[in-house]
């Protein structure tokens, strides 16, 4: 009598474990556990018959209510599984409806210990869920079909205990058992067939994603590239796979970026790179450049290790905002570099020690001209002009146009600023020729030269205007050399290092706080530290000046930590005057940044004073970051965890800001005052506001800088500026000046300019 017991126990607990494993591997397929949890409780069930008719006492009221117990899982889980193979789940509240019912119908007979009776009960019901799922699952065309019909025989044969008696039970035990393999059987299947239906389903949801990708997709094995999407082929504009070759798209990339991108590929394939992100320069199969962004990881294709590579094609974005700060920068009607960008292009150059010439040079009598000709032919004048001395000029100067019928000429490869000018009287000896006429063109020059007639963009341009217009008192093409210094302290270089250092020893450095205000609102958001040297016995020297010389002598450091210093012990002052506190901004040199313990230096400078990082803004030019992109993302980054806000500062000076936005972890983007001299006009507005909108997609503040009229005010505004400094509000001002401000905490010229304006 016992060992169909036995067989009926192993033969369904190696089948509940066969389904639970089932589901383990696909949990999509639920009813798998519901019935696998059946068969465990069937499994169990024998046992407990056979105790409660082979013992007495407690023993058998235990064997009691786990008969209960089992019974009681084994039809409830029963109609639940079912409910879930026939996609009919129930609810949490018909669940527990369900269990509840079923409890109550169990329990009136094993109470009066009529387990026959409870015995035919649970197969009543298992008939009646076996022909319910037989109707719901007979239209699928699987073998899932057939588990209603072995449930309702299970059923069937469950009943016949009630009616014929406990001598049949090792039959009716047996019976159900091998019911009982065929249906685990047919549900296995059945789990079997909805897992790969559904990886069938995923893999070509998948495979609709990526074929509709807008970005391109492909798997690699090192450099054999074994699949792509139709993204791929159209962002290189290739017809199908077998065209692309590595050859011609690296053709063109530089040999230590190409190996650099090798390196991270391997690494990533190896395993010991997670992922790797780049982005540069590539070209199309017709040689058209591309700008992508690369993104890698490894996979596995076909059993075998791969790099699957996502390729963002940016080149529309790019051109877009490269042409927009080109015509920013560069003159509409010449296309030579404007105003904004000769200046710019002097504080570059004033900033090293190489000496150059400036050559202003302005086009005698031109108004007469346009009298006499129209302006149209006034502007083929001056296009011709700009196309002449580019052609004649273009190995020895930069040349620039400074509006109206002004040009500026910068020596380059060493070309003495006389020998401009007089390439220039040789070139104008000679008639411009415009399609239907003929000129000849005077014009006056005024040269100024680095560092002996001044040491700054804004003095070379003054004394090189003052020459010309001296040369303008001479008939003829002319040229005057400025002979007056126009930067006070540009004594001797050595005598200057030696009184910087005394400077920097005897604190005699002080700072000036220019406000930023909001550009919506007018109220005060902070300052930026601006250093002045009033160097005793000379008077106030030009910060271009000394801070050039601390470069040079290597005494920045010393001068930076100083202003630091300075900045520090002025935030405490305010704090300890009660006074709301707003961020201050300090100027990092480019070489600061070369220095690796600098952020450490910083920090102890806070805690020395006791000063929150909040308080303290950093702004790194677009050159300190340039100089050492690796150098100056990971000081960036040691910076932000102490707390500290990082600016850029001058943005907009070159077309590598673009790429510098993304990967610098920076706070604060300030606009090049260059950028914001047109404003208000159309094209300058349509510039500063696609720099907003890049920079409010990279969650960024916006800083216009320069700022010097209403109208400038208003149009940083409307472009989406979120924060505005420049004289229009206040010129830079004493601490005590700046205390005022804190207590006030707006700018009343701010506020009414806005509300006049509005």
């Amino acid at each position: 009598m016992i060992y169909p017991f036995i067989f009926s126990s192993l033969t369904t607990l190696i089948f509940g474990a066969a389904l639970l494993a089932q589901w383990r591997r696909y949990p999509g397929a639920r009813f798998t556990r519901d019935i696998g949890l059946v068969y465990l409780a069937l499994a169990i069930t024998p046992v407990l018959f056979y105790l409660r008719e082979q013992s007495t006492g407690a023993v058998q009221l235990g064997a009691l209510l786990g008969i209960f117990a089992s019974g009681l899982a084994y039809v409830s889980l029963l109609i639940m599984g079912m409910a879930q193979l026939a996609d009919r789940p129930l609810s949490r509240a018909h669940s527990l409806a369900v269990v509840g019912v079923l409890g109550v119908l169990m329990a009136y007979p094993l109470w009066q210990g009529d387990v026959s009776l409870a015995g035919a009960i649970a197969g009543s019901i298992t008939v009646v869920v076996g022909l319910l799922a037989w109707r719901w699952l007979w239209s699928s065309q699987r073998s899932e079909r057939w588990a209603g019909a072995l449930l309702s025989a299970m059923g069937l044969i469950q009943c016949t205990q009630f009616l014929l008696g406990t001598e049949w039970v090792a039959a009716q035990m047996t019976a159900n058992t091998l019911l009982r393999v065929v249906l685990g059987l047919v549900l296995l299947q059945t789990a079997l067939q909805r897992a790969i239906a559904e990886a069938q389903r995923l893999r070509q949801q998948h495979e609709h994603l990526t074929q509709n990708a807008h970005q391109g997709i492909a798997i690699a094995y090192a450099q054999e590239i074994i699949y792509c999407n139709p993204a791929f082929l159209k962002i290189f504009g290739l017809r199908s796979l077998a065209e692309f070759s590595p050859e011609w798209m690296n053709a063109g990339i530089a040999s230590d970026e190409l190996a650099a991108v090798l390196g991270l590929r391997q690494q990533v394939l190896d395993g010991l790179l997670p992922e790797a992100r780049w982005d540069g320069q590539r070209r199309r199969r017709d040689g058209a450049l591309l700008r992508l962004r690369f993104a890698i990881w490894r996979t596995e294709w076909n059993g075998r290790a791969a790099l699957q590579t996502v390729i963002t094609d940016d080149t529309a974005q790019h051109d877009t905002l490269a042409a927009m700060l080109h015509q920013a920068s560069h003159d509409e009607l010449t296309g030579l570099p404007n105003r904004g960008a000769l200046l710019r292009r002097l504080r570059e150059r004033c900033q090293t020690p190489e000496s150059f010439g400036l050559v202003l040079l302005d086009i005698d009598r031109f108004k007469l001209f346009n009298d006499a000709h129209g302006h149209s032919l006034g502007d083929e004048v001056l296009k011709t002009l700009a196309a002449t001395l580019q052609r004649g000029l273009a190995d020895t100067a930069e040349v620039s146009r400074l509006g109206s019928d002004g040009f500026a000429l910068q020596g380059s490869n060493g070309a003495p600023a006389s020998e401009l000018a007089q390439r220039v009287r040789e070139l104008l000896a000679r008639p411009l020729i415009l399609q239907t006429h003929e000129f000849f063109i005077d014009v006056s020059m005024g040269i100024a030269l680095f560092p002996q007639t001044g040491g700054d963009a804004e003095s070379l341009l003054r004394a090189a205007n003052a020459a010309m217009h001296q040369a303008k008192k001479v008939a003829g093409t002319s040229v005057v050399v400025a002979e007056q210094r126009f930067v006070q302290g540009s004594g001797e270089v050595l005598e200057q290092e030696q009184a910087l250092r005394s400077g920097i020893s005897r604190r005699e450095f002080s700072l000036a706080y220019q406000p930023k205000v909001d550009a919506a609102s007018g109220a005060l958001l902070g300052f930026e530290a601006l250093a002045r040297w009033h160097q005793p016995g000379v008077g106030p020297v030009n910060p271009v000046q000394f801070i050039g010389a601390a470069e040079r002598t290597g005494l920045i450091g010393a001068l930076g930590m100083l202003l630091l210093s300075q900045v520090c012990e002025q935030v405490v002052v305010w704090r300890d005057a009660g006074v709301q506190l707003v961020p201050v901004a300090v100027n990092v040199s480019p070489l600061q940044m070369l220095d690796p313990g600098f952020p450490q230096q910083v920090d102890s400078m806070l805690k020395r004073y006791g000063v929150a990082a909040q308080w303290i803004t950093l702004e790194v030019t677009e050159t300190a970051a340039l100089d050492n992109m690796a150098l100056a993302q990971a000081q960036l980054l040691q910076l932000r965890d102490l707390g500290l806000k990082v600016a850029l500062d001058d943005f907009g000076t070159g077309f590598s800001s673009l790429d510098m936005l993304r990967t610098l972890p920076l706070s604060v983007v300030k606009i090049d005052r260059s950028l914001i001299d047109p404003m208000p006009a159309p094209e300058a507005v349509a510039v500063v506001q696609a720099i907003c909108q890049l920079a409010t997609a990279l969650k960024l503040r916006v800083v216009a800088e320069g700022v010097e009229t209403q109208e400038q005010a208003w149009a940083a505004h409307q472009a989406g500026c979120h924060e505005i400094q420049g004289y229009f509000y206040a010129r830079p001002l004493t601490p005590e000046m700046a205390g005022q401000w804190l207590r006030a905490g707006a700018c009343p010229k701010a506020s009414a300019t806005l509300v006049a304006t509005t």
